[in-house]
């Protein structure tokens, strides 16, 4: 029985327990064993970030046993859900007759998880792969193109893209066009996490797809066969905000975010970790998409601009389009070479670039910490004027254990001292009065 494998799984939480029930698993499989085939085959569909079944709604079952339990059939079901050769209902009822030809200790505690993508058992793909490796069961490892930030950075030269670094949620849209005449769209994470609360933005890009896809046939037919995947962040209200919409289960209210890609990549070539194309031609492929995203509402491209970094204009340039970008509410700017090919791994390709002022504030009051820093400094509660505008601030970061312990000691004498603090930006709250964004404590101003 297949099942014992997760009851074997989970009965420590140790790394190297698991690992050993892997490499046994491994080894019997090796001299034919089957349930051990089976449950690495499974494990591997399972934990496959490019294999989704497209049901969330598996029904478990009770007392049945002597079942005839037919793996390949299993297998079979899986397939068909991967290629959506069975959606909607009948998806949903082929699971339900499936679980009632499998004893229930088999269909609960295994074949239910693998449908569910989650075999509850404390495992990773990299805790299977380390002991997998190079062979079937090896599962493939999810990735992006990630930045670098570009201080101190010899790239920061020539003629470079500069666009806005959204305060928002990675997300990459896997876009398929199946056997069936189905567009098969799913929303992963940076990490290949699946996103289940972005499906207005899913199906916007499913009902252009014929629009999209016309842009990329005459020049690039081939090597989008397979589908593609839309680079890209969603942004909502708040970053806090998404992401509390982004891993809701129920009452999910993310109707209002919007995806701003950024890159499109074929599918295979992302499978693969690596696609030659320059970043010039990819963003060509989406500027002749334009008109498709246009009619999307809640999905864009996102704007940018060319400097010259070998030039003083350039780089004045650069300074002021970062400053510019954080006083509207961005995180600050992406500097990118439109030379280089897209690597499914952080590189300097991609820099990123926050600007950082320092604001002079007067300490009016003095907040204890919690957790870790009870009894001692949580934040210094500072107030001032800054180009005419009146800021109020908590700043708790940027101090050390021993002067959150001495200024909490000596808060008395600290009020009423000048201290300077590093943000990157000047912010408006919702009331109409400012603050800092992401403020930290630099230095006491004796001197003021």
């Amino acid at each position: 029985m297949s099942a014992h494998w997760i009851k074997r799984l989970n009965e420590s939480d140790s790394r190297l327990h698991k690992e050993a029930v892997i490499e046994e698993a491994l080894t019997l499989t090796k001299i034919g064993e089957a349930s051990s085939k089976i449950f690495l085959q499974l494990t591997s569909a399972t934990y496959n970030p490019f294999l989704t079944w497209g049901i969330k709604q598996v029904p478990t079952t009770v007392d049945i046993v002597d079942a005839p339990n037919p793996w390949s059939e299993f297998q079979q079901l899986l397939t068909e859900l991967s290629k959506r050769q069975l959606t909607g209902h009948a998806a949903r009822d082929a699971v339900a007759a499936m679980a009632q030809r499998f004893d229930s200790d088999e269909w609960n505690n295994f074949c239910r998880p693998v449908i569910l993508k989650d075999l509850r058992c404390g495992i990773s793909e990299k805790t299977v792969n380390k002991i997998v490796k190079g062979t079937e069961y090896a599962i493939p490892v999810f990735g992006c193109q990630l930045a670098t930030s570009c201080e101190g950075r010899p790239e920061m030269r020539g003629v470079r893209r500069l666009e806005p670094k959204l305060d928002g949620v990675r997300m990459l849209l896997t876009v398929i066009h199946n056997d069936f005449a189905e567009v098969v769209t799913c929303a992963f994470s940076r990490n290949g996490k699946i996103f289940d609360n972005f499906s207005h933005i899913e199906k916007q890009v499913s009902t252009n797809f014929m629009k999209l896809v016309r842009s990329i046939k005459n020049r690039w037919g081939g090597a989008f066969d397979e589908g593609f995947v839309l680079d890209g962040e969603v942004v909502g209200k708040s970053f806090n905000e998404l992401m509390k919409q982004a891993r809701r289960k129920t009452d999910v209210q993310a109707m209002d975010s919007v995806f701003s890609v950024f890159d499109i990549i074929p599918l295979a070539d992302f499978r693969r970790g690596f696609w030659n194309a320059q970043l010039d031609k990819r963003v060509d492929i989406l500027e002749n998409m334009r008109s498709a995203f246009d009619e999307m509402p809640n999905v864009e491209l996102l704007p940018h601009i060319m400097v010259d970094l070998d030039t003083a204009a350039g780089r004045d340039q650069l300074n002021r389009y970062a400053n510019d970008m954080v006083n509207e509410g961005f995180e600050g700017i992406m500097i990118k070479n439109t030379d280089t090919p897209y690597e499914c791994r952080r590189n300097t390709s991609w820099l990123k670039f926050k600007p950082v002022i320092t604001v002079d504030l007067e300490v009016v009051d003095v907040e204890e910490g919690t957790g870790k820093n009870l009894g001692r400094l949580g934040a210094l509660v500072c107030s001032g004027v800054d180009d005419g505008r009146p800021i109020r601030v908590h700043v708790g970061s940027g101090f050390t254990d021993d002067q959150r312990t001495d200024i909490w000691n000596n808060r008395d004498m600290v009020i009423g001292q000048t201290v300077e603090v590093m943000a990157d930006a000047v912010s408006r709250n919702q009331d109409g009065n400012y603050s800092l964004r992401f403020p930290r404590f630099k230095v006491f101003r004796d001197d003021k």
